[in-house]
């Protein structure tokens, strides 16, 4: 089985590497290519690559190349991680928003608006090439914002699907909670990429007990502290919104609070400095704990199980995907991309199912029609360019919602993203 990794030369690829080498008997990788244009980085990452799988007694083929055709070509799946425009591009992507009272944030927000600008043209024409060079390959997409990437995806008719990590770590850290396996422990995820509820926390599987009033009753607090809302919005809401809902449902706090400390984009460079050092050195055979703290928690773990059920027998049945709408939730277009839990493997091998979902309370179903419709506007922004455009983007987005902030966002991200943006 050959996998190709857009985006190789990214500081996470040790993890992704780690979980290939851990999980071979669900995933049996033979090659595994990492693409990436910055050589310096792809060749440190590359070695670094070897030695954990050369640790871990896994026979796998690690090889490196700058050559996008060639790397992908004769791939069963490829899965795209990269940033145009790295680091620097985020940073900028945090600061300018701020500049008009607003949050700062890389994959919602202004800032995930010119994140989606900079990104779809430049996904949708690698996998045109995917598809030219490897036709029957998955696309995998872990690419932010996941939600309108792999929605421009399915429109152009690849078989894609949308994949982050927030689902497996709630998981994780209520399967702790609770002292139970995670495989024991299955989500009612419901919602939009970075826009989710967890509406229950079954024992078992779908059908199985909901935990998730006892899990609050007797957690509540640290549910709360590690998603940084007040106890009281979980109790009342009685259902567990992903960290991303607080720029919403504390987005003046928020914005005060970036005010005041470095911006993550500038935490994350300095970590990305030191973990470079660190795979410099010819003894590290193993992904460096460092790593945890630069996100993307459980992403290997997430990526071999999906990439496991869409090209075998292997990984779980049903997990959660970004993927067509198709009257999961009935007020959204059936060509709207969604967070929810999907029956990934299915016998015609065409790609993830959603499961039914219950009827939903209005509080969560009107934020969802709000940002789904930002988002028909913003992939139309980034697929056909115009100030015009990006204004009413901004001015949909209930993060903005005012002209005259939508004005001056719009100039700003434009100002910022002319090297990245050829019709502006």
């Amino acid at each position: 089985m050959k996998l190709a990794v857009v985006g190789g030369g990214s500081t996470y690829t040790p993890e992704l590497i780690d979980g290939f080498a851990r999980l071979r008997d669900t995933l049996p990788v033979s090659e595994l290519v990492l693409i990436d244009p910055a050589t310096e980085r792809l060749e440190l990452i590359g070695a670094l690559a070897r030695r954990i799988l050369a640790r871990q007694d896994h026979a796998g083929k690690v090889t490196t190349t700058t050559d996008l055709d060639a790397g992908v070509a004769g791939a069963d799946a490829v899965l795209l991680q990269l940033r145009v425009g790295g680091q620097a591009a985020r940073l900028q992507d945090e600061t300018w928003p701020l500049e008009c009272g607003c949050v700062g944030q890389e994959t919602t927000g202004a800032g995930g608006l010119a994140k989606a600008l900079r990104t779809v043209p430049v996904v949708l024409d690698i996998a045109e090439r995917v598809r030219r060079a490897s036709p029957d390959a998955w696309i995998i997409d872990f690419t932010n914002p996941v939600g309108i990437v792999t929605r421009a995806l399915l429109r152009a008719g690849h078989k894609a699907v949308g994949l982050c990590n927030v689902a497996i770590g709630l998981q994780r850290r209520f399967a702790a909670l609770l002292d139970l396996a995670p495989s024991d422990v299955h989500l009612d995820h419901v919602g939009l990429n970075h826009l989710t509820w967890e509406l229950g926390v079954r024992r078992g599987g779908p059908d199985g007990e909901d935990l998730l009033p006892g899990l609050l009753a007797a957690h509540g607090e640290a549910v709360a502290s590690d998603l940084r809302l007040p106890r009281a919005v979980l109790d009342r809401l009685g259902v567990v919104p992903s960290y991303y809902l607080r720029y919403f449902y504390s987005h003046d706090e928020v914005v005060r609070e970036l005010g005041t400390k470095p911006s993550r984009a500038a935490e994350v460079a300095a970590m990305e400095r030191e973990l470079l050092a660190l795979y410099a050195d010819p003894g590290l055979d193993e992904k460096p704990a460092l790593l945890a703290k630069r996100g993307g928690a459980f992403y290997s773990e997430a990526a071999v199980d999906l990439a496991a059920a869409l090209l075998g027998d292997g990984g779980t049945d049903v997990q959660v995907v970004n993927t067509y709408n198709n009257g999961t939730l009935p007020f959204l277009p059936d060509d709207a991309v969604v967070e929810v839990q999907a029956r990934v493997r299915t016998a015609d091998g065409s790609g993830p199912v959603p499961l039914p979902v219950p009827r939903l309370d209005p509080l969560f179903t009107g934020l969802i029609s709000h940002v789904t419709a930002y988002e028909d506007l913003a992939l139309d922004a980034a697929l056909r360019g115009g100030r015009e455009r990006v204004f009413k983007a901004l001015l949909a987005h209930p993060l903005v919602g005012q002209y005259d902030l939508a004005e001056g966002l719009a100039d700003r991200l434009l100002a910022h993203n002319k090297e990245h943006l050829p019709w502006a």
